[in-house]
């Protein structure tokens, strides 16, 4: 059910159609769970997405980007066993699918299994290699690897006949064994989890659970305590040992990623280059701004959200830092940047900061009297409401945006999404009338796509209403539009209604 996935919603008809096919079993499209499983995902309810995945696959079972989207729930919530064995689902007919592939390099990282997870990067970029996603896996992986064993000048090489072996300095006073490195820094992983180096660096790579590693050390030494048992019958001290041993997984894990010294050493470095560019701006502060938007803009588009959020960020402490002489429209480049920093987080799914952000643009806009500044605010405070099911909160930004839209097309789908979110609020009345509006637009324009979107929201409302044979003629001119378009999943869904 493409149409209505295009704007994050839940066809309700879809389902009530369903209804009536009986009790047992999904009730709806294996569309409509998908649809549903990826929008709890980037609302962060990963164990609602996963059982929202877990029925699509009832119905399409083995579809492979079921798998995929599950076994990312599973990477989310540290479940990385069942995030591995999605992930090798998904790559059981098709071994060169390379979202299968990138899954699995994800999955085997989470576990600790770095070496592993190089091979399957390395695997994925030679099939892709325009996809940035695994120059960056085969990046964190090397680097993860070269902090668990070592950089090349704590290693020494020794000739060996026609065999060289690299060795770290102190195990090779040791007499450790010589050869591959798996088992080697797997025995390094096991003894490091038992003693970690030292008490200061574990409460540092907690952080706050570190506190509560210590509640669950002192509650090990209540021996009345630990020999009780929960209702299912699991011993409490299996349970706390559980949870130790699971935080000092975790400690060596962070550890291996990215030591404290070379963590400090990045910030030191990183803390040195933001001061120089603020002490020095550039001589041209207009073309860096300008130049910094566009790289910014292109790394969202090309589906790298993590790297344009890092690039908006440091140009915006930078710009913060600039006078008002270096930088006369400062207040608006600012909140250029905090809508840039905005869009990258809703991508990555982090909708409360993202919200924090376009809020940030909206009050600089109306503060510099920008109405295209402030039109964009409103557009993006608008989505992230409706993205978390704040409809009332949606439609007060997008009614706000009404005199501010500019064009046709951004007038179409204004209404049209207002619409949404007042049929979302089962307010049927409003939803029809702002359909009619954006059916209206969407006629003026000739635009078949929006046309096509209004019919059905128009149809929908009328059905609720109850007035059916208003509802069935827009269904019918909506399902003439889906044919036009030849869109195939918005009429197969028509059909079954009309």
């Amino acid at each position: 059910i493409d149409l209505c996935l295009l704007l994050g919603y839940h066809w309700d008809f879809v389902a009530n159609m369903s209804d009536n096919e009986g009790d047992q079993g999904p009730k709806s499209t294996f569309s409509t769970y998908m649809a549903e499983g990826d929008q709890l995902y980037q609302k962060g309810e990963y164990v609602k997405a996963i059982e929202s995945y877990s029925t699509a696959l009832i119905l399409q079972q083995d579809d492979k980007n079921c798998l995929v989207a599950r076994s990312k729930c599973y990477v989310k919530m540290g479940d990385s066993g069942n995030a591995l064995r999605d992930a090798e689902a998904s790559l059981k007919e098709d071994k060169e699918f390379f979202k299968g592939l990138y899954q699995k390099a994800e999955a085997l990282y989470t576990m600790g299994d770095f070496e592993f997870a190089l091979v399957f990067y390395h695997r994925g970029h030679k099939l892709r290699p325009e996809l940035q996603e695994f120059r960056l896996g085969i990046q964190k992986a090397q680097e993860a690897i070269d902090n668990s064993v070592g950089s090349p000048s704590s290693v020494k090489l020794e000739n060996k006949g026609d065999l060289s072996f690299f060795h770290k300095a102190d195990e090779v006073k040791k007499g450790r064994p010589k050869g591959l490195i798996h088992p080697l820094r797997r025995e390094m992983r096991q003894q490091n989890q038992k003693t970690p180096k030292s008490e200061k660096t574990a409460k540092q790579l907690l952080g706050e659970l570190y506190s509560d590693k210590e509640y669950l050390e002192k509650l090990l030494k209540d021996e009345d305590l630990v020999k009780g048992k929960m209702r299912d019958g699991e011993r409490l001290q299996d349970l706390i040992l559980n949870c130790i041993t699971y935080l000092d997984t975790r400690t060596e894990f962070w550890r291996q990623q990215k030591p404290i010294y070379a963590r400090e050493r990045d910030r030191k470095l990183m803390q040195q280059k933001w001061n120089k560019t603020r002490q020095n701006p550039p001589s041209d502060p207009t073309r860096f701004v300008l130049k910094s938007l566009e790289e910014i803009d292109a790394a969202l588009t090309a589906g790298n959200a993590e790297s344009s959020l890092k690039k908006a960020r440091e140009v915006l402490k930078s710009v913060q830092c600039w006078s008002e002489e270096v930088v006369p429209n400062k207040k608006e480049v600012l909140g250029n940047l905090h809508s840039c920093i905005g869009n990258a987080l809703i991508d990555l799914g982090k909708m409360d900061r993202a919200l924090d952000n376009h809020l940030k643009d909206l009050d600089l806009a109306r503060q510099c009297k920008l109405p295209e500044a402030k039109s964009r605010a409103l557009d993006n405070v608008g989505r992230v409401y409706a993205r978390i099911g704040k409809f009332p909160q949606a439609i007060d930004a997008w009614e706000e945006k009404i005199p501010l839209a500019s064009g046709g097309l951004e007038r179409t789908w204004l209404f049209h999404e207002i619409g949404r979110c007042y049929l979302e609020l089962k307010r049927h009345t409003e939803a029809r009338d702002y359909g009619v509006r954006s059916l209206a637009v969407a006629d003026e324009i000739a635009d078949e796509k929006w046309q096509l979107n209004a019919c059905v929201l128009v149809a929908q409302s009328e059905m609720k209403l109850g007035n059916i044979k208003s509802s069935v003629a827009h269904f019918e001119r909506a399902l003439d539009r889906a044919k036009v378009l030849q869109d195939d999943p918005a009429r197969d869904a028509i059909q079954k209604v009309t």
